[in-house]
């Protein structure tokens, strides 16, 4: 069974970090794209992370094929990251209802990056939806 994830492990994914994936092909080609939010499951044992389809072609495909994943959640203001490997238990595009949570790391993800110097209007240029959740 999945260990539980902690309250400052959920707030930690689910804040405006800059969120990382990694996936590899069937000859380890890897390949790599910037999510675009991330949510943890009720049961606090799963993470959902969202790529934007206008981005994450190959992403999907690998995910398809071998369901490896890495994913990198790093905080701009202080450098804390944490990476967690797993597998994809299911990736399906993302509901309308989810597109909320996903406009709001964009608005947050884009203030962290306005802390270090990078205007927003930049950070807002990053494509977001539609978007598939893995």
């Amino acid at each position: 069974m999945a260990e539980e994830l902690s309250d400052d492990l959920i707030a930690f994914v689910e804040s405006g970090v800059s969120i990382q994936v990694g996936t590899r092909d069937s000859t380890l080609v890897p390949e790599a794209l910037r999510a675009v939010g991330a949510r943890v499951s009720a049961e606090r044992s799963e993470i959902y992370v969202y790529v934007p389809d206008a981005t994450s072609a190959r992403t999907l495909a690998n995910l398809r094929d071998n369901g490896r994943i890495a994913v990198c959640f790093s905080r701009v203001e202080d450098h804390r990251t944490i990476q967690i490997k797993g597998r994809v238990l299911d990736l399906a595009p993302a509901l309308d209802a989810e597109r909320e949570r996903i406009d709001a790391y964009r608005a947050e993800f884009a203030g962290n990056l306005a802390f270090v110097g990078l205007p927003p209007r930049l950070s807002f240029r990053i494509s977001s939806w539609p978007c598939h959740r893995v």
